[in-house]
């Protein structure tokens, strides 16, 4: 009974192992990291190489729990890389306790209340004339438009990120990787 018991064990964990690979490949790598598309945004955006700055911004911001909910979200996630080009101590002071309301507002214009994949903001892109306004939860306003096969968005200081990897499918959501973080107009 015990090796009945154990093959059954094992064999629940292979199938459950399987379906997770199955999901994952549907969705593109992240940083080096599987995306599953039955995990929410912060459960996915934990695993990623390029995105730890971003993950411990979230948390500093207080925004885990809403990014870990029902949404849908559309997140632009910006890499370390991204983070990396602001000017010098900048994430430092953004990740001080007393400029969490100016982080958090920093963060939420990475965040639209829908979920966008690709082909539909090309198509908004196409049907406005080639540029269409994205508000954000944070009360930003961007610009996306098509740089050949390339979503790009301007914020409102001029700022372009183009998307570099698309489509990254969530349970909640969909997260398109940026090369550029979006900032407010001040």
């Amino acid at each position: 009974m015990r090796k009945f018991t154990s093959t059954i064990v094992a064999g629940a964990f292979a199938a459950t192992a399987l379906t997770g690979f199955a999901v994952a490949q549907d969705n593109p790598m992240v940083g080096g990291a599987p995306m599953y598309a039955d995990k929410n945004i912060v459960e996915n955006a934990v695993n990623s190489a390029d995105h730890t700055t971003l993950v411990a911004a979230v948390q500093a911001a207080g925004l885990v729990e809403t990014l870990s909910g029902e949404g849908p979200f559309t997140v632009f996630a910006p890499t370390n890389d991204a983070f990396a080009a602001l000017p010098a101590g900048t994430v430092d002071e953004l990740l001080k306790p007393e400029n969490k309301d100016q982080l958090t507002k920093v963060l939420t214009c990475h965040v639209v209340a829908a979920d966008a994949m690709s082909d539909a903001i090309g198509k908004m892109i196409s049907d406005d004339g080639g540029t269409h306004a994205v508000e954000t939860v944070g009360g930003c306003t961007l610009q996306a438009k098509m740089d050949g096969e390339a979503i790009t968005l301007t914020d409102e200081t001029g700022g372009v990120a183009t998307v570099t990897i698309a489509d990254v499918d969530q349970s909640n959501g969909v997260i398109h990787v940026i090369d550029k973080v979006l900032l407010p107009a001040s």
